[in-house]
């Protein structure tokens, strides 16, 4: 398995009308990331079920340059930037690989 660089973030959001925007942010956002960051090996946002206020982000990188160079994007900065006014919390856990399966295209 490789080492990789992976993170998990929930974000509680204001009401349903910040929940609309930020996932049109978040749509803005993946274009950026799809054209622009081999390093990113995924990136995947989810609602949880019976949680519409709740959006939770699986984020895996290459290693820790690619999160770095995630970081240092246009897009990515735009998306810091801009999040703050939907959301009511955000918790960021760090993950160490410990085993699993990866898929290769």
């Amino acid at each position: 398995m490789s080492e990789g660089f992976a993170l998990f973030v929930r974000f509680t959001l204001r009401d349903q009308d910040a929940a609309t925007a930020f996932d049109d942010l978040c749509a803005r956002t993946l274009e950026g990331i799809k054209t622009q960051e081999p390093g990113t090996l995924a990136y995947v946002t989810h609602i949880p079920v019976d949680e519409p206020l709740i959006r939770v982000f699986y984020e895996l990188y290459a290693d820790r340059a690619a999160f770095e160079a995630h970081e240092a994007q246009p897009h990515t900065k735009r998306f810091l930037a801009e999040r703050e006014q939907y959301l009511s919390g955000v918790e960021v856990t760090f993950l160490d690989t410990i085993a699993g399966k990866v898929a290769t295209v």
